[in-house]
């Protein structure tokens, strides 16, 4: 699927039928006939396009620069996306998008669709500018800082949320939802660390650093990365701790539980033992006395009660 979009004078996206001056095309899951087109109409190379659709693809980036006979930019960055375990809960993941910057266009490639690409479209971060192809590369990567910390901000919410629940909790659905938040960590942490590299590596290059203005935000999104990556260490080292002291929690409640289930039949068995005893067909004391029955109740009813509050005292209950 390829789509086009550009910029309006007030910074709000609009969806265009065709390729236009100041244009971003936006492509998703193309197929092999609209890779060839790409291909050839913008003259970039087939690799910079496979690379991006390839899942296990790390971030990485090849600029073009003035010296050399190169007419396109490839920075490929690792973007986070919301999903699901084998067991149904919610986590994280990442994928690579692949940014070309040709002279004509600016063009964006993924395998499927991303919420970070998604809210440029909306523009629900900031005012966006696609005829400026460096600014609007500047831009995607803040964006995509911006949903790392988003995304943090969520796990720790379902960290959180998942604490409180497992403090009574007696299964495992609290452990695995927690597993889920240590996987999309550490998904996390190796994106960021890969995002960093090519951060880095912008840095150095001249017509990022000669416009104040781009200077200025690609130190922003540097920073953005780096905030992202010290939460992410800063929580996977939480959550390592946390995690045999959940086990152990939920272990403690089962104890917990069978102790007082324990206690509370052999509650239930002292009747029954009294009861089967007078039950027997042999003489008994009392067998021939008309209080009896009230006299083995009474005592019944004592003896249940004095074991009743020795557990009770003894926290077993």
């Amino acid at each position: 699927m390829i789509e086009y979009y550009k910029s309006m004078a007030d910074g709000i996206i609009i969806k265009r039928p065709e390729l236009e001056s100041g244009t971003w095309m936006n492509v998703v899951s193309p197929t092999e006939q609209e890779i060839e087109e790409i291909s050839q109409k913008f003259a970039i190379p087939r690799d910079y396009i496979q690379d991006a659709l390839d899942t296990e693809e790390r971030s990485r980036i090849e600029l073009k620069r003035a010296a050399e006979e190169v007419s396109h930019s490839l920075v490929i960055v690792d973007c986070p996306f919301e999903t699901k375990d084998e067991l149904g809960f919610p986590m994280y993941e990442t994928m690579p998008i692949g940014i070309i910057l040709t002279e004509e266009v600016i063009v964006t490639v993924s395998l499927k669709k991303s919420p970070v690409i998604e809210s440029i479209i909306a523009s629900k971060i900031e005012q966006y500018d696609t005829a400026s192809h460096t600014r609007f590369l500047l831009q995607i990567l803040y964006a995509v800082s911006y949903f790392y910390l988003k995304y943090l901000n969520q796990l720790i919410g379902v960290t959180n949320r998942l604490e409180g629940k497992i403090k009574q909790s007696m299964k495992n659905e609290q452990l695995y939802a927690f597993m889920a938040v240590q996987k999309s960590l550490v998904f996390f942490a190796t994106a960021l660390q890969s995002n960093k590299a090519i951060l880095d590596k912008m840095q150095d290059v001249e017509h990022f650093m000669q416009n104040q203005e781009n200077h200025d935000l690609l130190r922003d999104v540097v920073i953005e990365n780096k905030q992202a990556i010290a939460m992410t260490d800063t929580y996977t080292q939480i959550i390592s701790g946390m995690s045999d002291i959940f086990s152990s929690v939920i272990s403690n409640n089962l104890n917990m539980v069978m102790k007082f289930l324990t206690s509370f039949t052999i509650i239930l068995s002292l009747p029954t033992i009294v009861g089967s005893i007078y039950g027997m067909n042999v003489k008994l004391p009392f067998a021939e006395s008309a209080h009896a029955f009230n006299g083995i109740m009474l005592f019944t009813f004592l003896i249940t009660a004095c074991v009743t509050i020795v557990f009770w005292r003894k926290n077993y209950f």
